[in-house]
């Protein structure tokens, strides 16, 4: 999972607000469902932030994530039941 963390030697006036988004526009962006968006955070394949119960996403975050090529399903395409 994703975190946003704040080191000590950035200033809070130099450093630009980050803006999280549900899963929606990701999901728009992806051309999936909002469920997978989910799943995808669920399983750690996706870059997403929590907080508390709530999942959101850093659109800049995702599109690094799908410009580097996204991240394989565990174990393949096909996943067996556990």
């Amino acid at each position: 999972m994703d975190t946003l963390a704040v080191t000590g030697n950035e200033s809070t006036a130099a450093r630009k607000p980050r803006k999280l988004t549900s899963a929606e526009p990701v999901a728009e962006m992806l051309g999936v469902k909002v469920h997978r968006v989910y799943d995808l955070a669920r399983q750690d394949l996706i870059p997403h932030v929590k907080l508390g119960r709530q999942v959101r996403f850093d659109l800049e975050k995702v599109e690094a994530w799908l410009e580097a090529g996204g991240q394989a399903l565990p174990g393949g395409w096909r996943q067996e039941a556990a």
